[in-house]
């Protein structure tokens, strides 16, 4: 018997656990996480809710409930050292340590490996850590820089240029205000393209490569409003985007490697978990946005959606270091999945507001994220509140599918129906056609 103790209680672990779960391997499930997700609940055997900053009492609930194998889904507990508190205790985990999570806690740090190791696909950039010499930067940088929070900031840390920032003293102002809250920021150029994720199991030096998939992270419609998590991904059945070569792919997989291998001479630590490389194709090539060390929420919905292979035996091969001996397969299907959030979010969020879920087809999966079950209602805490997720033949069916299984979906959310769209799609193909002087076909 298998004991896993899954970390977090958003839709991201509400997938992983529905997969573990599904595995024909003999397995217990345990969760520690911040609210009673009422999809995992039913799932777990003992679920308990905590700080994800406090390791000592997530090591102690796991060494009470005999955990063999931990997975860490938040990007916080990782930074605070959640990885290195089970490596002392002896317990599998997969996620990496806080050295290596650094890759994603800290933009600068990663700035400077990339630049440090000499791997391609990395820009121009400054950190700072005050505000003097920012000005003469911004005004080499004219009209195309974006600013980053050096620190966690939930995915809404980053602002760019003539989308957020309309001059340099708004950018100014942005700058004193992370300051205020973070310990520096980092300013670099602002690159012109359409970006993609591709995420990676790592085990040390073996590395497996997952479908690339396209997020949506601005709130509203036509890509405009703020950050935020993550409105809702795509993937295609080729496992490349409709504005990507095969060739783009294997780029993207070889800097993620080349940064696996850096890390791990950096910190002088194996890496164990998930390498998320954000990219964007760009006229002069791919190029590197920014690295995560966790699976992404919600990019983590369509993969696993389309993972063949049982997910415990991968995650066993994974910390036993035999993965690349594992047969690991992706269906070769389009997935788009949407978030359903509440009034106002981001900026003006509404808390405790209602969301009703009738029946949905089987053609469509439904994850829960930031929700309270409170008796028999669903209450929508104010973040990202429930996923959904189709696979089809095509993105357009996929899109399709969620659509139509709206209407058993009732309460004052709102969602971003341009989502695996054929006319944005499109759009970007069309974009990246006049960038790069290709000819993509239109869907």
């Amino acid at each position: 018997m298998i004991n896993i103790l899954i970390i977090g209680s958003g839709a991201r672990e509400h997938i992983l656990a529905k997969r573990l779960f599904a595995s024909k391997l003999p397995k217990t499930l345990y969760c520690f996480g911040t609210n009673y997700n009422p999809g995992i609940l039913p799932l777990c055997k003992v679920f308990t809710v905590g700080k994800l900053t406090d390791n000592k009492a997530i090591v102690i609930f796991a060494k009470q409930q005999a955990i063999n194998l931990v997975i860490i889904g938040p990007e916080l507990p990782l930074a605070t050292g959640l990885a290195d508190a089970f490596q002392v205790a002896n317990i599998s985990c997969i996620g990496p340590t806080q050295c290596l999570a650094q890759i994603e806690t800290s933009k600068g740090f990663t700035r400077d490996l990339l630049k440090r190791y000499n791997i391609p696909g990395s820009l121009e950039y400054y950190r700072f850590k005050q505000l003097d010499g920012v000005l003469t930067q911004l005004q080499k940088f004219g009209t195309h820089y974006v600013i980053k929070a050096d620190g966690l900031m939930g995915g809404k840390g980053v602002k760019l240029s003539g989308e957020h920032l309309a001059n340099h003293q708004e950018a100014l102002a942005y700058c004193q205000e992370l300051l205020n809250s973070q310990s520096g920021f980092v300013l670099e150029e602002k690159l012109i393209g359409e970006e993609f994720s591709l995420l990676s199991f790592v085990s040390g030096s073996q590395l497996i490569h997952m479908p690339a998939v396209q997020d949506h992270k601005r709130a509203f419609e036509n890509d405009q409003g703020p950050n935020t998590g993550g409105m809702g991904t795509y993937s295609a059945a080729s496992h490349a985007l409709p504005f990507l070569s095969q060739q783009d792919i294997l780029y993207a997989q070889q800097i993620n490697e080349q940064v696996a291998k850096a890390l791990q001479k950096e910190c002088q630590v194996t890496y164990m978990g998930i390498l998320y490389g954000s990219f964007i194709k760009t006229a002069q090539g791919i190029k590197i946005i920014e690295f995560n060390a966790r699976f992404g929420d919600p990019e983590v919905i369509n993969l696993l959606t389309l993972l063949k292979t049982d997910f415990l035996e991968l995650c066993l091969a994974l910390v036993n270091k035999t993965l690349s001996q594992l047969p690991i397969e992706f269906e070769k299907a389009a997935t788009v999945c949407k978030y359903l959030v509440p009034r106002g979010y981001p900026d003006q969020v509404r808390k405790g507001l209602t969301i009703t879920i009738g029946c949905l087809p089987e053609n469509v999966e439904l994850y829960y994220g930031a929700i309270d079950q409170q008796n028999d209602k669903l209450i929508m805490t104010g973040s990202r509140a429930v996923a959904l997720v189709s696979k089809a033949d095509s993105i357009q069916q996929a899109a399709t599918n969620i659509e139509l299984a709206l209407s058993a979906i009732h309460g004052e959310y709102f969602y971003r129906k341009d989502i695996g769209s054929t006319k944005l799609i499109n759009q970007r193909i069309a974009h990246i056609n006049q960038l790069c002087h290709q000819d993509y076909k239109l869907l």
